[in-house]
């Protein structure tokens, strides 16, 4: 089998298109939670701290001078990251919970019994002749 035709099975399998969607919506939920958190969550924190702009907190490690650029430790930006790492985790969480509570009631639900096969229903029948005899 070529390997343009091994590559097409592949690409064209539920599983890996569907997992192409996932990750085409995660990146842009991603987007909306960043903007969430650096426009909504952040601004409101950043004054709680007596700072306008969050990212902008940093530690200069060494001053520029000349055409060297100033060393600097960003630790607002990582903690605006570790804020964003959170709300996705618990967005994600939220959204497995509520589908593993609907696998659940899905599982609930119990089966219809099964058809009697052909020889419990002649068994059946003949138990039935039996008695009125």
């Amino acid at each position: 089998m070529g390997m343009l035709k091994e590559f097409k099975i592949f690409a064209m399998r539920g599983n890996v298109v569907d997992m192409a969607v996932g990750i085409v919506v995660g990146a842009a939920f991603g987007k909306i939670v960043s903007s969430f958190v650096a426009d909504v969550i952040m601004p409101p924190i950043g004054m709680l701290i007596s700072q306008v702009d969050f990212t902008k907190l940093a530690i200069t490690l060494k001053e520029a001078g000349g055409q060297t650029a100033a060393v600097t430790l960003n630790y607002g930006k990582f903690i605006q990251t570790v804020v964003d790492f959170v709300i996705v985790a618990f967005a994600i969480f939220l959204v497995v919970r509520a589908m593993n509570s609907m696998k659940k009631k899905e599982a609930e639900v119990p089966p219809a019994p099964p058809a009697p096969s052909k020889e419990e229903v002649l068994l059946t029948e003949i138990r039935d002749l039996l008695k009125e005899k």
